[in-house]
């Protein structure tokens, strides 16, 4: 079975899962600003997510000789560690729940501020919580201010939002100005008041908006263009509505990872005697099934029952839709590859070290700001915000990574013992010969 042991490849395993991790929403965004329904879109990369997790189980957790203390995938599928694996299964479904959630916090508040919130409040509760279950091995005097930033890069990310948003409603108010002679104006009950966003997005005659403007990131009409094609429209939507489906989010992304982590170690002791702890990769099964399992679920009741003012839908339909579908496919193999590499790592040097895969939001802004021209000519108060957050909050994964420990293995543990257990056989020696004497 392939293992880390080594802090520098537990970093190296956290950066690339690092970069997996931050492309795949970025993915997902793109299709549904295409306009390819969420459920549909989810369906495909869940599916896909479980099927790179058993990939992973049977290619490198079936590498070497398996041992008592450290058995193989499949010889491991059969031993009695069912409260273990249970763990593994809940792990799984507070990701699927976070990750069904976070899809839609995307469209609402921006694929950014969305990562950078969520990811934030994981860092702060699941990074505390993973320190103390793993015996406090990464260094608190570097961890604990990393998580600070983390806080501050929070409070950022929302004053980036606040912001941003803004800054599009005054391009579509200043659109709805110079379009007054040809578009239908929103009627308000007073004449002084300005229209909402989302009385001009309900307004303007779209075949009407130039196509050649539509097309440079940032202006009012790439605004109405994308609004108008998107799976899922938000112009107008509350923001107490967006935030709350993000702060959702962040709670389930901050718990899967101390759970998965009392299921590898049993800190707990759940584990009869002589049963050997969970390896990596028959936990990260587990914890893949219950995700997958909770996502089809949830994406099929999705499907009847739409939310957000999504069209109704079918499995007939899902089905017939390939629109996008080897994009989806391609963000479930980089999620399941990313999310293994993340507790590889972890398990190496410490998950609360592991928590600084959460810097996506780095990698996402990135894809954000190139692919779906995010922030491009906004006010230069948004831009002064945007660039504090990033640097905060690359201050707090550098001090993440820098907090890295090692975790003893099972067989360095075995040679404590045995060395404990020579240490006291000759003082049991001398005590036997004095009773004899």
């Amino acid at each position: 079975m392939f293992l880390v042991e080594s802090k520098s490849a537990a970093v190296l395993c956290m950066l690339v899962s690092l970069l997996f991790l931050g492309t795949w929403p970025a993915i997902l965004t793109l299709l549904e600003r295409r306009g390819r329904l969420p459920q549909h879109t989810y369906l495909d990369y869940s599916i896909t997510n479980f099927l790179a997790a058993v990939l992973i189980a049977l290619t490198f957790g079936q590498i070497g000789e398996s041992t008592p203390s450290m058995p193989n995938f499949l010889t491991q599928l059969t031993q009695d560690t069912w409260p273990c694996v249970l763990m593994a299964m809940l792990g799984g479904l507070f990701l699927s729940l976070g990750n069904v959630s976070i899809q839609y916090a995307w469209a609402l508040v921006g694929l950014s501020v969305a990562q950078v919130v969520t990811s934030s409040i994981a860092v702060v509760i699941g990074t505390t919580l993973n320190y103390f279950l793993d015996d406090k091995i990464n260094k608190a005097s570097i961890l604990f201010p990393g998580v600070a930033c983390f806080l501050v890069a929070v409070l950022l990310g929302s004053a980036v939002h606040s912001s941003n948003a803004s800054d599009d409603v005054a391009k579509l108010r200043s659109f709805h100005e110079n379009r007054k002679d040809t578009e239908k104006v929103p009627e308000t009950s007073d004449d002084k008041a300005a229209p909402s966003a989302k009385d001009i997005m309900e307004n303007v005659d779209v075949e009407n908006v130039c196509a050649k403007e539509a097309k440079k990131a940032g202006t009012a009409e790439s605004i109405i263009a994308v609004e108008n094609q998107r799976a899922i429209k938000v112009v107008g939507e509350s923001r107490l509505v967006g935030m709350s489906v993000t702060l959702f989010a962040g709670i389930c992304f901050a718990l899967f990872s101390p759970v998965f982590n009392l299921a590898t170690n049993d800190q707990w002791h759940f584990l009869k005697e002589g049963v050997p702890h969970l390896v990596i990769y028959t936990a990260f099964f587990y914890f893949s099934l219950a995700f997958v399992v909770m996502a089809v679920f949830l994406n099929i009741v999705f499907l009847y029952y739409p939310l957000m003012n999504l069209p109704r839908s079918s499995l007939k339909d899902y089905l017939n839709d390939g629109n996008g579908r080897v994009w989806a496919i391609s963000a479930g193999l980089l999620c399941g590859c990313g999310n293994g590499l993340q507790f590889v790592g972890g398990q190496a040097a410490g998950y609360a070290a592991a928590d600084a895969v959460q810097a996506l939001p780095l990698v996402s802004t990135f894809w954000g700001v190139i692919f779906f021209g995010e922030y491009r000519r906004s006010s230069k108060r948004t831009y002064l915000l945007l660039v504090s957050m990033l640097v905060m909050f690359s201050v707090a994964v550098a001090l993440l990574l820098a907090s890295a420990g090692e975790r003893k293995t099972v067989d360095e543990g075995s040679k404590i013992s045995r060395v404990q257990h020579q240490m006291r056989q000759p003082m049991q020696h001398y005590i036997h010969g004095t009773y004899d004497f």
